[in-house]
């Protein structure tokens, strides 16, 4: 059994969802998947953080640090905002720019499909794609149930490789691949860094320690909270700098940031000339990095005993703490994918191929990656209305130039 439509698309998450919104009636959306926005429900602590107030083209990686800005640009934050506000959804501000729903994210996927099923989408769940063929002018899709699907559009919106439990695979660079594309070097992204034999040993007993820092790396640095873990570093000052980490990289972390730590020293040997370094520390750290620090920097003497030269060292080490992750905690808790379907051969405006016209990428299955707090979010929107919008006026152009005809 054949069914034919205008558009295709494939992957029913945040940017399949919406170019389905978009793409005109007669869209049909698939996903493996039995139910759709899986990433969007989990993602927030189960609110949803939907975008950021300061998006712009900046907070993105990719080999073309110019190609997000069409699409950012076209559909702003500002756009889905309004969206989520039509929709009546009530949402809140965290820090850093960072929204969320007060209530779920179950409200942001109801939206979507509500909005999808408005624009005469049809929604088909529990369906794998098992082969892509192109053919006079048709991609032409072989499905898990055995039927085929035909459009002169498709879109692959399957997303990264991150969080594989939930059904991620390479499935968008393999489609990628066989239509000529060149698919980056692909990495985990936002993801906890891992410590391994003698640093992680030292720094076990601070599982579990939190605090604001600043954490550099690769000339990117992010002022939030680090997280010592059983198995190395975490908190969003980390996965922030996990994006920029390699292999063999330190990660710099100003334990005071903002502070000028060679004066809050000074004060402290003043105020507190009796105290060892361990228990003075803990007036501007948590106890147990403290005391793993002042038995470190300085393990005999108190405060009073400490020369200038040695509160230096000592302000030196907490500005700029280096510690070198042996690796990272993978896709398995990784929240995006570094690196995709390269956009050299991508239209910034439309997300189409330039190599197989018909053929469009989206969302996170492209070389573009969001900082952590809401940005790969509305880069699923933008590049998803970018695609969809691009997709419903060529289809009205054919439509036009067909009644012209007759």
């Amino acid at each position: 059994m054949t069914s034919d439509h205008p558009c295709i698309i494939i992957g029913a998450g945040a940017a399949g969802l919406m170019c389905a919104a978009h793409a005109g009636p007669g869209t049909l959306l698939i996903d493996h998947a039995a139910v759709p926005g899986e990433k969007i429900r989990i993602s927030g602590g189960g609110r949803c953080n939907f975008t950021n107030l300061y998006c712009g083209p900046e907070n993105f990686l990719s080999d073309n640090p110019h190609f997000a800005k069409s699409a950012l640009a076209r559909f702003t934050q500002w756009d889905f905002i309004d969206l989520v506000d039509r929709h009546a959804i009530a949402w809140h501000e965290k820090s850093l720019g960072q929204l969320f729903c007060d209530d779920s994210a179950r409200q942001i996927v109801s939206m979507l499909r509500d909005e999808a099923r408005r624009g005469g989408a049809v929604l088909r769940l529990g369906v794998s794609v098992a082969e892509i063929d192109h053919r006079d002018g048709q991609f032409v899709l072989t499905l898990s149930t055995g039927e085929t699907a035909t459009a002169p559009a498709l879109v692959l919106a399957t997303g990264g490789k991150s969080i594989p439990k939930m059904g991620a695979t390479d499935f968008a660079y393999r489609v990628a691949r066989q239509f000529g594309h060149r698919v980056t070097d692909t990495r985990p992204a936002l993801v906890p860094l891992t410590l391994s034999g003698a640093p992680l040993e030292a720094l076990k007993p601070l599982a579990g320690v939190s605090l604001p820092v600043r954490a550099a790396c690769n000339g990117a640095g992010f002022d939030e909270a680090l997280l010592f873990t059983h198995r190395g570093l975490s908190g969003p000052a980390v996965l922030q700098v996990s994006s920029y980490w390699r292999e063999g990289d330190a990660v710099a972390l100003d334990l005071l940031p903002g502070r000028d730590a060679l004066a809050a020293l000074r004060a402290l040997r003043a105020e507190a000339g009796r105290k060892s370094p361990a228990n003075a520390l803990a007036a501007l750290l948590p106890g147990r990095l403290a005391a793993h620090l002042g038995a470190s920097l300085a393990p005999r003497g108190n405060m009073a005993d400490l020369s200038d030269a040695a509160l230096r060292d000592m302000a030196a080490a907490l500005s700029d703490w280096r510690i070198t992750p042996s690796g990272s905690e993978g896709y398995r808790t990784a929240e995006v994918t570094l690196g995709g379907v390269a956009t050299d051969a991508l239209d910034a405006r439309s997300m189409e191929s330039r190599n197989q016209p018909g053929l469009y990428v989206i969302g996170e299955a492209v070389d573009v990656t969001g900082w952590l707090g809401g940005y790969n979010f509305q880069w699923a929107w933008s590049s998803g209305w970018a695609a969809g919008t691009a997709i419903a006026a060529r289809r009205a152009a054919g439509a036009g130039q067909g009644a012209a005809a007759r």
